[in-house]
Order: C-alpha cells, then sequence, then structure tokens
C-alpha cells in the first residue's frame, strides 16, 4: 500500500475507534439513574473516565493521522500544481516557438515578395530599354534605307535619262544616216 493508503486506512480506523469509544460513553450517560427531582444522573465515574481516556488515547492517533492526510493532500496538491506548472511552461515556450516560426515565415514570405517585385520591376526597366533601343536602330535603318532609296532612284533616273539620251542620239545619227543614203546596219 502507499503511503496515502495507509495513512487514510489508519485515519478510519482510529475514527472508528472513536465513535466506538463515543458511542459508549453516551450510552453510559443514557442508561444512567437519574436523580430525582433533577436533570442530574449517577454515573459510572470508572467506567466514564476509562472510555474518556481511551478517548484521549485515540484523539492524538486521529489527530496524527489526520495531519499525515493532510500533508499527504498538500504533497500532492503541490506536486499536481508543479506538474501544472511545468506544462503550461512547455505550453508557453511551444506558442512562442510557433509564434516565432510564423514570424519568420512570414519575414520570409515579405522578403520573398520585395524580391519578386524588385525582378518584374527590373525586367519591365529591361524590356523598355530593349525596345527603345530596337525602336533606336530601325528609325536609324529607316533613315539609312531612305537614303539608299534616294540613291537608287537618282541612279536609275540618272540610267534613265542617259539611256535616253543614247537613245536620242542614236535616232538623231540614223535619221541623217538615211539622209545621206548609207545604211548603217549595227543594231542599237
Amino acid at each position: 500500500m502507499t503511503d496515502e493508503t495507509s495513512a487514510a486506512d489508519r485515519y478510519a480506523e482510529d475514527g472508528a475507534a472513536l465513535l466506538s469509544i463515543l458511542d459508549e460513553l453516551t450510552d453510559l450517560i443514557a442508561t444512567a439513574k437519574s436523580m430525582p427531582m433533577s436533570a442530574s444522573a449517577l454515573v459510572n465515574r470508572a467506567g466514564a473516565l476509562d472510555l474518556l481516556e481511551a478517548a484521549k488515547d485515540v484523539v492524538p492517533r486521529a489527530i496524527q493521522t489526520a495531519d499525515a492526510v493532510v500533508a499527504d493532500a498538500d504533497a500532492l496538491q503541490a506536486r499536481s500544481q508543479a506538474e501544472a506548472e511545468e506544462r503550461l511552461a512547455a505550453a508557453r515556450a511551444e506558442a512562442e516557438q510557433l509564434a516565432s516560426q510564423e514570424a519568420v515565415v512570414a519575414q520570409a514570405e515579405e522578403r520573398a515578395a520585395q524580391i519578386i517585385a524588385e525582378a518584374e520591376e527590373g525586367a519591365t526597366k529591361l524590356m523598355a530599354d530593349a525596345d527603345d533601343y530596337c525602336d533606336r536602330k530601325l528609325a536609324q535603318f529607316e533613315i539609312d534605307l531612305g537614303a539608299i532609296a534616294t540613291q537608287v532612284r537618282a541612279g536609275r533616273e540618272a540610267l534613265a535619262a542617259r539611256a535616253q539620251r543614247d537613245h536620242s542620239q542614236d535616232q538623231d545619227s540614223s535619221g541623217s544616216a538615211r539622209s545621206a543614203g548609207r545604211r548603217d546596219d549595227l543594231p542599237i
């Protein structure tokens, strides 16, 4: 048996003994002869004193047993309180750890979102710069092609003018040769 159980058993035994003694004392007084014309009674002194002496012996043991039961209850309450405080401290520590982890995750997510925003901003600027560069190069090509087209047109016009001059001269020279009676067999 544990100390708690044995203390409770002793308390129950001592309590039963004390109640038994008090019952005997009550019977002794209740069955005592009454004094005539009075509320007093004749009680066997030796019997009453023996019962009171037995009660005195049992009461300290009962008090000791009760004290032991109370001490055991106090110790149990202290152990329970300490265990509850330990569990509460562990729960608080775990809650702090979870909150700390949540804060780290939130900070990491915030930093990731910031990095993504910066990357998107950089990509947008890079695309705008690339588009601007391409537009400038195409504008320069357009200018260069315009100049080339102008040169080609001028070259073609010069060729056309020379071809027309040559053709006019050939007609003039074949017209004069015919009038002189000569015939030119060479192709034009």
